[in-house]
């Protein structure tokens, strides 16, 4: 048996949604910095192809994470797995200035964690 699958389920998921963001996020942005010259097509087709990659990791997350969680837990967890990787991106890879307004947030989804997950 694969040491992956040995890990818990959650351990599972979200390893899978960080690398599924990372593509994800280089695909829809990457190409600001690398093909900022190249037409907008050429652009789109590079991005479709890392983007392949990216539903070949999210894909699987979703199907092993709904083992555990409901649609909408998986959902806020994408959503605070993608700020996670889009800012560390933004700021050290297209060298955006850091903002306070990452902070707020990143605060803003807590409050979505905690009512997701809350159990109500």
């Amino acid at each position: 048996m694969s040491t992956f699958t040995s890990l818990p389920v959650a351990l599972q998921t979200v390893l899978l949604l960080i690398a599924s963001n990372t593509f994800m996020t280089l695909a829809w942005y990457g190409h600001l910095k690398n093909l900022s010259s190249a037409p907008w097509f050429v652009a789109a087709l590079v991005s479709w192809g890392i983007a392949l990659f990216e539903y070949l990791l999210q894909v699987p997350a979703n199907r092993i994470g709904h083992q555990q969680f409901s649609i909408g837990q998986l959902k806020i967890m994408q959503e605070v797995i993608t700020l996670a990787v889009f800012v560390p991106f933004a700021v050290l890879y297209l060298k955006e200035p850091v903002k306070l307004d990452y902070l707020w947030a990143a605060l803003c989804m807590m409050g979505a964690v905690y009512f997701i997950f809350r159990g109500g």
